[in-house]
């Protein structure tokens, strides 16, 4: 691929970041609830490290027509959102035809669109510098993806709950 079709597809993604920090931020500061505000300014400032990780990437690739391994061994890991604990007092103060839990939504389907964009830009690429860096977007990606369906999951079965929609 062209020098500027690999930028274009950094660009790309520092947009769907700003996207993803935009809606967590805009959740964080709606929500009445603490614990929900505290997991999406979690995302948040995730969204943000990766911002700032992108950015340092389109740098140097325009500088040097390369990625900056450096860069990648120095970023922070995945294990914020993965270490998330979410309590059943969260759940239950989830309206689960609110906002957030539509907010939920939303940010299940951005996640599974980074976490798409990311594996598939590493399988098309033969740069193993390339492939490393977008797995590993994938997979952080993969980690607030997974936050959230384990907690929409929690809000249905709850609302089914709520609602008498169980067969017993």
């Amino acid at each position: 691929m062209s020098t500027e079709g690999v930028k274009d597809i950094l660009k790309q993604a520092i947009i769907m970041e700003h996207r993803g920090k935009s809606l967590y931020e805009q959740v964080a500061a709606q929500t009445t609830n603490e614990d929900v505000r505290k997991i999406f300014q979690v995302m948040a400032d995730e969204e943000q490290t990766h911002i700032d990780f992108l950015q340092k990437q389109l740098k140097h690739y325009g500088e040097s027509g390369r990625f900056d391994r450096n860069e990648l061994e120095k970023a922070p890991g995945h294990d914020a959102i993965a270490n998330t604990i979410l309590t059943d007092e969260m759940v239950q103060d989830i309206s689960g035809s609110g906002f957030e839990s539509a907010a939920i939504s939303a940010a299940i389907d951005m996640e599974t669109k980074s976490v798409e964009a990311y594996s598939k830009r590493a399988a098309e690429t033969s740069d193993p510098n390339e492939k490393e860096l977008f797995e590993w977007l994938a997979n952080w990606e993969k980690g607030h993806h997974k936050l959230l369906v384990d907690l929409n999951k929690q809000l249905t079965e709850k609302i089914w709950y709520d609602n008498n929609f169980w067969p017993f």
